[in-house]
């Protein structure tokens, strides 16, 4: 059974954006304003300083460190359950 939102209120967000270059709807100035807001985004990003490197730097290779040591700790826990279960004779 669907529900039925009779307050419903376009709050103006996209969700999958249909204006696709070739379709009888698509308009090249939204396009335009979407690589702009795209190239602004790109230049924020590049004003990252040093102390935030670093610490993004810190994260990668502490989640890097993570899930190496979950594999290593998974490859160990086999070799201990084949040594001491699975080959006794």
């Amino acid at each position: 059974m669907a529900r039925k939102d009779k307050d419903f209120e376009d709050d103006g967000r996209v969700i999958a954006p249909m204006n696709v270059e070739g379709m009888p709807w698509y308009d090249s100035h939204r396009a335009k304003n979407k690589d702009a807001d795209a190239e602004k985004n790109a230049q924020e990003l590049k004003k990252i300083g040093k102390k935030e490197t670093f610490h993004l730097i810190l994260g990668v290779l502490g989640a890097a460190l993570a899930v190496t040591a979950v594999f290593a700790l998974g490859y160990l826990l086999f070799i201990l359950f084949c040594q001491y279960v699975w080959f006794r004779v």
